[in-house]
C-alpha cells in the first residue's frame, strides 16, 4: 500500500471531474495528474533527488502543496513540511536536522525564505512556488511552474515501487528537551489513516473539501489523500480568514471540512456568519483539541450538519478516536448526543486504544477512573527521525504512549481529563513548556521559572509563566520577558502574562511544583484541559 494508489485511482475514474479549486485557479484531475507526472520527473532530473532524498516546503495553503504531497511520494523523496509560523532559527534547525536538499517556498514567504537562505545551510536547491522578485533569487533558484509544465504530462516508467514501509513525510514538533522530533511517517501510516477516513466519514466522490487548517499540519493534510482518493473536490484557503472560508463554503458547496477549534470559534463569532447559505454542509470536524459542549451545539444549530471530535497525534497519522454516536445512541435526546459527540471518541477504524493506569492495568469503564491513553495499529510512527532513545521512551512494546490522562465510560467512549505531559495545546499548536522555560532562563533577570496553560476562551490554552527574577533586576517587566521569547520562538509560544513570585512552589524533592501554579487558573473546571 502506497500514496500512488490513491491518485491513480483518481485519473482512472474522475479524470475530468474538477479537482482542485484555488482563488481563481481550477484544474481537473486529469490535469492535476499531468502536472505531478512533470514534477515528479523534474525533481529528480532538475533537482537532482531520488527516492530517500529529503525535500521541505514552507507555503501556505495551494493547490501545489497537493502536488508536492503527491510528486514526492511517487518519486519515493520524503517530504518535510514546515510551519511557517516558526521562528527562522527553528525552520533552519528542522532544515539541518532532516538534511533536507530541496526547499520549495512560497512567494507569501519571500521575507522568512530570504532571512533563512543568508544564513548556513546544505540546500542544493530553493524552487519558488510564486515568481518571486529577482534580487532574491539565487542563481541555481528554479521556478515552480517551469517544472510543473515542463514535460509530457506523463508518468514516467522508471518510477520506483514504494513500499508500505518507505517513508513519506517527516512531520516535525517541539522536543520537550527544546530539540525538534521529526515524526517519521510510512506510506504505509498515511494510506491506511486515508482509508479509514474513508470508511468512519462516508468519504465520497459527492463530497467537496475545503483547505482551511494548514497544510503543514496533520489537522488537515491527511485530508489530501483520503478526498483524492474517492474523487472529491479541494478547495484552498491560503490562510484562514473566517469571512473567506463563510463565503466560500456557499460558493463552491463545500460539504466536509476540518477545523481546530479556535477556527471553528471564529466562524461562530464571525458578524457575517448568517448572511451565507450552508446547505451543502454535511460535516464538520475538530481536532487538536478537546472542545466545549456548548460550541458543539451552537455548531450544528449554526451550520445544520453533524459534527464529529477527532483525536489523535501527529505520531498516529493522525487519528486514534472519533466521537461519532453509535446506533443506539441515535434515540437519545439532543443534549445527551451533543454530550456524546464533545467527547475524544472511540477507537478509530484499525487502531486498538487502551487507557491504562501506572501498572499497566486497563482503567474501570466507570468515566471516572483516569489512565493513560496507549495506542498500537497501522497507523502508528516507527519513530522519530535520528532520535532513537525518543523513539524508545514513547514506542514501548509496540504501543504508543500519548502522555493524555483520560477517563473511559460504560460504551468505550474516551473523554481526556488532563495532560501528563507538560504541553500546551493553544490555537491547535503544539507548545511544549520546557521549550520556552529554556529560553526563559537565557534571560538575565530570570532566576527561576515554570511555564503552564490556563484557560483562554479563543486559544483554548493561552501559554503562562511564573518567574522569580534575580537580585538587581526587580525593574525587569513583563513585557520585556514576552517580547524577549518572541525574538527567539515562534510568537504563538510566547507567555501572554507573566505572574513574578518570590518562591516558586516546590515538591518535597526540590523540583518546581508546575501544578500547584496552574491548578488556581482552572478551579471550578471540570476538565483540566479546555
Amino acid at each position: 500500500m502506497n500514496l500512488w494508489l490513491s491518485l491513480s485511482k483518481a485519473l482512472s475514474l474522475w479524470p475530468d471531474r474538477e479537482a482542485v479549486v484555488d482563488h481563481h485557479k481550477r484544474f481537473t484531475y486529469r490535469q492535476v495528474g499531468q502536472r505531478i507526472a512533470n514534477l515528479t520527473k523534474m525533481l529528480r532530473k532538475k533537482c537532482g533527488l531520488k527516492k530517500g532524498s529529503v525535500a521541505a516546503i514552507l507555503s501556505v495553503n495551494c493547490h501545489e502543496y497537493m502536488e508536492m504531497y503527491y510528486a514526492c511520494a511517487i518519486a519515493g523523496i520524503i517530504l518535510v513540511p514546515l510551519n511557517y509560523r516558526l521562528s527562522v532559527v527553528e525552520i533552519a534547525d528542522i532544515l539541518a536536522d532532516a538534511d533536507a536538499e530541496v526547499l520549495l517556498v512560497h512567494g507569501a514567504l519571500t521575507a522568512c525564505a530570504r532571512e533563512l537562505l543568508e544564513g548556513k545551510n546544505n540546500l542544493r536547491h530553493v524552487v519558488w512556488l510564486e515568481s518571486a522578485r529577482q534580487e532574491d533569487r539565487r542563481a541555481n533558484d528554479i521556478d515552480y511552474e517551469q517544472l510543473a509544465n515542463e514535460g509530457n504530462g506523463e508518468f514516467p516508467i522508471d518510477l520506483p515501487w514504494i513500499q508500505p514501509d518507505d517513508l513519506a513525510h517527516l512531520y516535525y514538533t517541539s522536543g520537550t528537551t527544546g530539540r525538534p522530533k521529526g515524526v517519521m511517517l510510512s506510506h504505509g501510516n498515511v494510506a491506511f489513516n486515508a482509508i479509514g477516513a474513508i470508511s468512519e466519514l462516508r468519504l465520497s466522490d459527492a463530497d467537496t473539501w475545503i483547505h482551511a487548517a494548514p497544510l503543514f499540519h496533520l489537522a488537515d493534510a491527511w485530508s489530501i489523500f483520503a478526498m483524492t482518493w474517492v474523487g472529491a473536490k479541494h478547495v484552498f484557503i491560503s490562510q484562514f480568514h473566517a469571512a473567506e472560508v463563510l463565503q466560500a463554503v456557499q460558493e463552491e458547496k463545500v460539504t466536509v471540512t476540518v477545523l481546530v477549534p479556535t477556527m471553528l470559534n471564529a466562524l461562530l463569532h464571525d458578524p457575517r456568519v448568517e448572511e451565507f447559505c450552508y446547505k451543502s454542509l454535511r460535516l464538520i470536524l475538530t481536532g487538536g483539541s478537546p472542545i466545549a459542549p456548548e460550541v458543539v451545539k451552537k455548531t450544528i444549530s449554526t451550520f445544520g450538519c453533524e459534527y464529529v471530535q477527532l483525536y489523535g497525534m501527529t505520531e498516529t497519522s493522525p487519528f486514534l478516536t472519533l466521537s461519532l454516536p453509535k446506533h443506539e445512541h441515535m434515540h437519545l435526546g439532543e443534549q445527551e448526543q451533543i454530550e456524546i459527540r464533545s467527547k475524544t471518541g472511540r477507537p478509530y477504524i484499525g487502531a486498538e486504544v487502551r487507557v491504562v493506569r501506572a501498572d499497566g492495568s486497563d482503567v474501570v469503564r466507570n468515566g471516572v477512573d483516569v489512565g493513560e491513553i496507549i495506542a498500537r495499529g497501522p497507523t502508528i510512527t516507527r519513530g522519530y527521525w535520528k532520535q532513537p532513545q525518543a523513539t524508545a521512551d514513547t514506542i514501548r512494546d509496540g504501543w504508543i504512549h500519548t502522555g493524555d490522562l483520560a477517563v473511559l465510560d460504560q460504551h468505550g467512549y474516551i473523554n481526556i481529563v488532563d495532560r501528563k505531559k507538560d504541553m500546551i495545546i493553544s490555537g491547535g499548536e503544539n507548545v511544549f513548556s520546557t521549550e520556552v522555560e529554556y529560553v526563559l532562563y537565557e534571560h538575565p533577570s530570570v532566576k527561576e521559572c515554570a511555564v503552564f496553560g490556563v484557560p483562554d476562551e479563543r486559544w483554548g490554552e493561552a501559554v503562562q509563566a511564573a518567574v522569580v527574577k534575580r537580585a538587581g533586576y526587580e525593574s525587569t517587566t513583563e513585557n520585556e520577558i514576552i517580547e524577549f521569547i518572541r525574538e527567539r520562538l515562534a510568537r504563538y509560544k510566547a507567555p501572554r502574562a507573566v505572574e513574578f513570585h518570590t518562591e516558586l512552589p516546590k515538591t518535597g524533592s526540590g523540583k518546581i511544583y508546575k501544578k500547584g501554579l496552574r491548578e488556581k487558573h482552572w478551579q471550578g473546571r471540570v476538565k483540566q484541559v479546555n
